[in-house]
């Protein structure tokens, strides 16, 4: 069974720019949502094998979402990579102190997140 990988995204071009470099066989399978309410529901109902999320979602950020997941044995060793147009350094530490893997400040490569997407996929 290939991987899946979930995108919390609530800009629709950006999720659509990701969902390319994940078309072709090999890469892990797709799943998108806009909000970290729905991301949340979806991880506690499915086998994901790693996240992507943006921070500044509607009602709960990207950081909040992090930490939840973090906080839930299940989900706790879920890797985790952010996507932000904070590129403030501040942003990008705090995502990665609360758990996050990778940080990727917008606009970024999508084929160097679906690399590392894989990567941490196959070191977990």
């Amino acid at each position: 069974m290939r991987p899946i990988v979930l995108l919390v995204e609530d800009e629709l071009a950006c999720g659509a720019t990701l969902e390319v470099a994940f078309e072709d066989g090999d890469a892990p399978s797709f799943q998108h949502t806009a909000t970290a309410e729905q991301a949340l529901a979806i991880l506690r109902d499915r086998s994901i094998s790693a996240l992507i999320t943006d921070i500044n979602l509607p009602l709960m950020d990207g950081l909040e979402l992090i930490r939840r997941i973090r906080a839930e044995p299940d989900l706790a060793q879920l890797p985790i990579v952010v996507t932000s147009a904070e590129t403030d350094g501040e942003t990008s530490e705090q995502a990665l102190r609360l758990g996050a893997n990778a940080f990727f400040p917008k606009p970024y490569s999508p084929f160097a997140v679906r690399q590392k997407i894989e990567e941490l996929i196959r070191d977990a």
